[in-house]
Parts: C-alpha cells; sequence; structure tokens
C-alpha cells in the first residue's frame, strides 16, 4: 500500500503562520520538511529528507529481499534525481534496475547509483585514502557515496604506513583536501599520521581486514579512537558509507563558504 502521511491541521497550522509573520518561509519549508513519508507496508520512504539533510535517503540493502529493494528504489526515484543503494550484490542491482535501467553497479564498492541530474558538477577535494588493497571495497563506498553527493574525489590506494614515503609522495593532495578519508585495518594507523600532515578533518575509517588478533577490525578501531592527532574522527568499522557522507557533507559546507566570501567581494 503506497499511502502519504501528512497531518493537514499542522500543514494549515504552519501556512496560517507564515501568513501572519509569525514563521518565516525557510523554517515552514523547514517544519514540512519533517511531516510526510510514504508508507510501502514494510517500509515508510522520506521524500523530505533532501530537505533536511542535502541527499535522498538511502537504500542499506543487506537484509533487504530483491521486491522490497525493488519498491523502495522505485519510491524514492519518484522525489529525486539521485539514488544510492549501499551493501548491494548482484540481485540487489538487477532488482533496482528494474525500476531504473541507468543504474550503475560497482561491484567492489558494493554500490548501486543512479544520478539522473542534468548537470553533475564535482566541487572541492576530499580525498579517499587507502593502506592497502585489501582495504579497496571500503574505500570505494566511501569514494562512491562522496562523488554522487557532489565531491570532486582524489583516491590515494596502498599507502599504508609499512612504506611511508607512497604516503609522503602525496603530500601536496593531501593539503589541498577540504575532507580526509582514511581506510585502513591491521593496525589502524594510517589516519594518526594524516592528521599530523594536514589541517583537513581526517575522518579515519577501521576495517576488518587483519590476522586473528586485529579481532576483525576491533584493534584497528581502538587504534583510531586512541589518535593522538587532532582533528582525526572515526567511524565504525568497514562504514565506507559513513566516512563518505561525512567527508562530503564538510565538503559541501566548504564550497557553500567559498560562495558566500566571493558574493560579498
Amino acid at each position: 500500500m503506497r499511502e502519504t502521511k501528512m497531518v493537514e491541521s499542522e500543514i494549515m497550522s504552519l501556512l496560517t503562520a507564515v501568513q501572519a509573520k509569525k514563521m518565516s518561509v525557510e523554517e515552514a519549508v523547514l517544519r514540512l520538511s519533517t511531516l510526510s513519508f510514504v508508507d510501502l507496508g514494510f517500509a515508510k520512504v522520506d521524500h523530505d529528507r533532501a530537505i533536511r539533510l542535502g541527499f535522498p535517503e538511502v537504500i542499506y540493502c543487506e537484509g533487504k529481499t530483491p521486491v522490497q529493494i525493488e519498491r523502495i528504489a522505485g519510491e524514492v526515484l519518484e522525489g529525486a534525481e539521485t539514488l544510492l543503494a549501499t551493501r548491494a550484490d548482484q540481485d540487489a542491482y538487477e532488482a533496482v534496475r528494474r525500476v531504473a535501467p541507468d543504474a550503475s553497479y560497482r561491484e567492489e564498492a558494493r554500490v548501486v547509483t543512479v544520478d539522473r541530474r542534468p548537470e553533475k558538477i564535482k566541487v572541492g577535494s576530499v580525498v579517499i585514502a587507502c593502506a592497502g588493497t585489501a582495504d579497496l571495497p571500503v574505500a570505494e563506498e566511501a569514494a562512491s557515496t562522496a562523488k554522487l553527493m557532489g565531491a570532486r574525489i582524489t583516491r590515494l590506494v596502498d599507502v599504508g604506513v609499512a612504506g611511508i614515503h607512497r604516503l609522503l609522495a602525496f603530500r601536496e593532495e593531501l593539503q589541498g583536501a577540504r575532507a580526509i578519508v582514511a581506510v585502513a585495518g591491521m593496525d589502524g594507523v594510517l589516519p594518526s599520521v594524516i592528521g599530523g600532515l594536514v589541517s583537513a578533518p581526517v575522518i579515519a575509517v577501521p576495517t576488518s581486514v587483519g590476522y586473528g588478533a586485529s579481532l576483525g577490525g576491533l584493534a584497528a578501531l581502538l587504534t583510531m579512537l586512541n589518535s593522538c592527532a587532532p582533528g582525526v574522527a572515526v567511524v565504525n568499522i568497514d562504514n565506507g558509507f559513513g566516512a563518505g557522507y561525512l567527508a562530503a557533507t564538510i565538503n559541501s559546507l566548504g564550497e557553500e563558504r567559498n560562495r558566500e566570501a566571493y558574493a560579498k567581494k
């Protein structure tokens, strides 16, 4: 069942307040964005999330059936030009393609994307630094997320501290970034090293890559949480999506400040 939920009395109250100049138009739009969703029975699709957060609702595919993914994807695309589905396998991709033949699948990142925006302008600079080749799936999830959110991406692959000269060779790229995602398993030291080189915020992503004592990424997580470098924040184990989303948000804020500064000249 597709049913849009919106409380009419609340909408009337908001419009009345705007008419009486007791509330700004901007505040009313923000309040309205919290009032509606579409009920599919097994999921409630939040069409107005882009208004509140700047990006549409994202589909986490694990635990969902292909039919559920298909219906959620179709509903999201009713009100959005972009779609991101994470932790997707081939079945999830085919499910999205049934409602969006223009969908793309990045198997390594396990993400499905749809981008129907007429202009695909990338701004700013987000660096995705990956310690080892085995960490690439998580790094690519972060890169795919940030890219769809409008960030210009630079990938630094296999720059772990076991050969630190490989990282230092890209010092210019690191120092020019607005936000950096540092992805590492095993000892998880990469974010701390980067944090000591740059002024931009560093988003650390521990991965589950490593031998037995790495405890499925717990060792890397604890290392990152105990980083002595300032400006390092940590997301959950293997959470490339969360890191990419946060990096893109920081990047877009920087772009807004640049536009404001330019407008004042």
